[in-house]
């Protein structure tokens, strides 16, 4: 037993979050500062978005409004779908920070199809990410990308929707998850949230433990995710993984996006690389393909991901991730 307890501390997330940076201190010191400079930035950018989604997760919680912000999406889930693909489309958020908000939606009882749809396209395009895309490999390229994103989150979402009527993916959220609990309940007087939690100290007291409970949630898969981040960027070189999926034909488009999935290239850096591999033959439906894998589910966001949802669930993004790629891939190589 005591060997056992040993073994769950030394896997533990908080383990791998500092163990990783020491490694590379006792193994590799002169990259150590470079490590530790991209996961803290990284961590950084995304605070803001992990402070907000703590904070309105606790509220909701203590206000008693989960069931009504739920209900909100009653015989609405094809509405909620269109508006989730497309609200993800204009989101600038990457797969890790999209972690938060997708936290919050599962706590306040949103569809799982919604979530879904927002979930896959709000990682893929946003209005920086269309320039610089366009810039480097052209409009058609950066419009098809912006169309396969939102196609993408409605392909996504109409599936889980199918999958839930069937049965499936049920209860979603993962036991243990930040996500799960409940809140003080509406008002016994009026039925409707108390917005004004201040006002009573059973709200106030469920406000702070929540507050605390979810920003130790997400800070610590998210520290987990930056930190398998920082690991791919320094170790594994972009070019390299772009070079390892170039050719033509269907097995390219396949391989593309297999490769895609895991590896970390972001919207950034991943156009103009793409660019000079396309010059060298990569065809353009085989860089569509990785672009869209890769933004959807690198390990960073895998990371994150499994940390919030059931195994089916995780299994379900992962898949539809990895069909909408080589379904974009092949439909682009057919257009142009």
């Amino acid at each position: 037993m005591k060997s056992l307890a040993i073994s769950k501390y030394l896997l533990s997330t908080w383990t791998i979050v500092v163990g990783g940076p020491l490694l590379v201190l006792l193994l590799d010191q002169p990259h150590f500062v470079a490590f530790v400079t991209f996961a803290l930035s990284a961590f950084a950018g995304t605070l803001p978005y992990i402070a907000f989604a703590v904070v309105l997760i606790a509220w909701l919680k203590a206000a008693g409004a989960e069931a009504f912000v739920g209900r909100a999406f009653e015989g609405r889930e094809t509405q909620a779908i269109f508006l989730a693909a497309l609200f993800g489309g204009l989101a600038p958020f990457c797969s890790c920070e999209v972690i938060p908000f997708i936290a919050g939606l599962l706590a306040v009882g949103a569809p799982l199809s919604a979530i879904m749809a927002f979930w896959l396209s709000s990682p893929l395009i946003d209005p920086p990410t269309l320039l610089i895309t366009a810039g480097a490999l052209g409009w058609p390229f950066a419009v098809g990308k912006a169309v396969f994103a939102v196609a993408l989150g409605l392909f996504g979402g109409f599936s889980v929707a199918l999958a839930l009527r069937s049965g499936f993916l049920a209860n979603p959220v993962k036991i243990g998850a930040a996500t799960g609990g409940c809140g003080c309940g509406a008002s016994a007087k009026t039925g409707r949230p108390v917005w004004q939690i201040w006002k009573e100290t059973e709200r106030t007291d469920k406000f702070r433990i929540e507050l605390k409970a979810n920003a130790l949630f997400l800070i610590k898969w998210l520290a987990l995710a930056y930190v398998l981040e920082a690991a791919l960027v320094t170790y594994v070189p972009a070019d390299l993984i772009a070079r390892a999926v170039g050719g033509d034909g269907l097995g390219a488009i396949l391989l593309s996006a297999l490769i895609g999935m895991p590896a970390y290239l972001n919207s950034y850096v991943a156009p103009p690389l793409l660019a000079g591999l396309m010059d060298q033959g990569m065809s353009a439906g085989a860089a569509m393909a990785f672009m869209i894998a890769g933004a959807v589910s690198s390990i960073p966001a895998m990371a994150a991901v499994w940390s919030l949802v059931r195994p089916q669930v995780f299994a379900a993004y992962i898949g539809l991730g990895f069909a909408g790629a080589v379904l974009s891939g092949l439909v682009f190589q057919l257009i142009f």
